[in-house]
């Protein structure tokens, strides 16, 4: 494959990321307005996320199982389908009940979209392209987010919330053909050169829990992935109950922390690149990052002590900056210690526990916002990712790939 065709590949996965974003988004802008048309506590509002968060996590792992066995285009195909429909079909809601079941079933297709992307990167990166690769396509969810709070309101104020949905759903569908027309088929002669030619047994997938890296990148993501899912989930209805904003100065404001988050994408891949062209070994060089990452994540503490409302925002800007930053490294490290056979199934084996982590800490964060405050829960998104720091520095050792897929 040549060099122009792998980056055209993960930039139509930066746009299925963002497009992907832009669907989970719509229900967390439009909160404010649904919870108050609803009379929606914050407990009953975070069952549905949860509702999300539990079929996503579940989709991760059962869906890096499948893309190892399908591949990429026909595994991402079927999930952007799946999710598109889906999202279209929440215009329609009208109960409590009925977002949980529809967010659940988006959840199961959104799930396929980071397994993918990562092993797209490692069949067609070399090591020292892989942090920029995931950066890419990962700062979709940036860009996504971006967008969903700056369109998903001036739609819903001009439409209507339910046509917001309809939209989001739209794009998934205009994203298909660019995508079938990018990613080459196996039957392809350039793709045969370049995609493995071994396919993962049982006993592949039984040996990546002995592994220790393996429980690096479980335990790493766990903790900092809820992070994520706090301020995604959680931020427009924060500035709404706390700050104040209303819709229209969510609209105008929400998308600054995103576009943080894109830059931390950006610094977390471009200088880990760099150390590695400096001659720093890969791991060694991913590890830094992850340490230095950590240190802005403590900004969230602040973030919520502090009494004006925009230097509070810029503070949750710092801190979704080194999360990126962070998270960039934890989507690059199965590239970097599995081959590409295993790649889905060991991200998708880490985002069903982060996922999970994610569903109880949002559950967590209503119960608490109803009976206390949103104090707490910023102070756990601060803490968390020196713990997953420790974790990564201490279980990854190995100098070179964890090799456990019999060959054929």
């Amino acid at each position: 494959m040549n060099n122009r065709r792998r980056w055209w590949i993960v930039w139509t996965l930066f746009f299925s990321t963002a497009i992907n974003y832009i669907n989970r988004q719509t229900l967390s802008v439009l909160a404010p307005v649904i919870s108050k048309e609803f009379h929606l506590s914050h407990s009953e509002l975070s069952n549905i996320f949860g509702a999300f968060q539990f079929a996503y996590a579940g989709t991760w792992l059962l869906g890096g199982i499948f893309l190892d066995i399908v591949g990429t285009r026909l595994g991402l195909t079927v999930a952007v389908i799946w999710w598109s429909i889906v999202s279209c079909i929440t215009s329609f809601a009208n109960s409590p009940f009925a977002f949980g079941a529809l967010r659940f079933l988006l959840g199961i297709g959104e799930g396929f979209n980071w397994p993918g992307a990562s092993k797209a990167v490692a069949e067609f990166f070399p090591e020292q392209e892989r942090g920029t690769a995931v950066a890419i396509f990962d700062s979709g969810s940036s860009v996504g987010g971006a967008v969903a709070a700056i369109a998903i309101p001036w739609i819903a104020l001009k439409l209507g919330w339910r046509a917001a949905f309809a939209f989001s759903g739209l794009l998934g569908f205009l994203w298909l053909a660019l995508w079938l027309a990018v990613y080459p088929q196996r039957s392809a002669a350039g793709a045969q050169q370049q995609l493995p030619r071994t396919r993962p047994t049982m006993g592949a997938w039984l040996r990546i829990l002995r592994q220790r890296e393996t429980w690096a990148i479980v335990i790493g993501r766990s903790l900092t992935d809820p992070v994520w899912w706090f301020y995604v989930f959680w931020l427009p209805q924060y500035l709404s109950d706390t700050r104040g904003f209303s819709l229209k100065q969510i609209a105008a404001f929400a998308w600054i922390p995103f576009i943080a988050a894109d830059l931390g994408n950006f610094a977390g891949g471009l200088s880990s690149g760099a150390l590695i062209r400096r001659g720093v070994p890969v791991l060694r060089a991913r590890k830094w990052i992850c340490i230095v990452s950590c240190i802005p994540m403590l900004a969230g503490i602040p973030a919520v002590l502090i009494g004006n409302p925009f230097s509070s925002l810029a503070f949750i800007c710092i801190a979704l900056f080194g999360y990126a930053s962070w998270s960039t490294m934890g989507l690059t490290f199965p590239s970097d210690l599995f081959p590409s056979e295993v790649v889905a199934s060991v991200t998708g084996l880490s985002g069903l526990a982060a996922g999970l982590a994610g569903t109880l800490f949002t559950l967590l964060v209503g119960t608490l916002v109803d009976h206390f405050s949103y104090f707490p829960a910023f102070v756990a998104a601060a803490i968390t990712p020196v713990i997953a720091t420790l974790s990564v520095v201490i279980l990854i050792r190995r100098a070179r790939e964890v090799r456990v897929v019999e060959h054929a």
